[in-house]
């Protein structure tokens, strides 16, 4: 009886192996933006200014020996895009896309809500894409740009100002 069943086996095992080597050499690609925050809002706004030139990097940490590890960095390009591609399965390693550093002289402190974002780079989560999204990560405005206290309000909820 067990033996009817070699073959079928040997032919299932087979057939999965070129799926397996190709997945284990296959980049992740990271895509995500930067931008400024002209209103020091801590989100995306209709004033926000996306930079072209800011650097970020990819770092993984491994959740045995903590030790830290730079898999990719970038520079935005247009419409403070960036694209990275990582080499190799992360497995359970907490990864992230961290702000470097800003070229806009008065848009150089990170937010610290803002400043990194996780990335998912193991292929053991279900996820059939290499593709994957960064959330957006920003650096606020030395001062916020006028008319900025005018723009809360339209995000505020109606006869809400006490935040402002």
């Amino acid at each position: 009886m067990a033996r009817s069943y070699a073959p079928l086996l040997a032919v299932m095992c087979v057939s999965l192996l070129p799926l397996a080597a190709m997945a284990a050499g296959t980049p992740f690609h990271i895509e995500g933006c930067v931008y400024c925050d002209t209103c020091r809002f801590g989100f995306e706004t209709i004033a926000t200014k996306y930079i072209t030139g800011a650097k970020l990097k990819i770092v993984c940490k491994d959740s045995v020996t903590l030790k830290s590890e730079v898999v990719g960095e970038a520079v935005t390009g247009r419409r403070g895009r960036y694209r990275v591609s990582v080499k190799g399965d992360r497995q359970d390693q907490q990864c992230l896309a961290v702000l470097v550093n800003s070229p806009i002289s008065n848009c150089q402190f990170p937010d610290p809500g803002r400043n990194t974002a996780t990335v998912i780079l193991t292929r053991s989560n279900g996820a059939a894409s290499t593709r994957h999204f960064a959330n957006a990560m920003g650096f606020f405005r030395d001062e916020p740009l006028r008319g900025c206290a005018t723009l809360r309000k339209q995000y505020l909820a109606e006869g809400d100002y006490r935040a402002i």
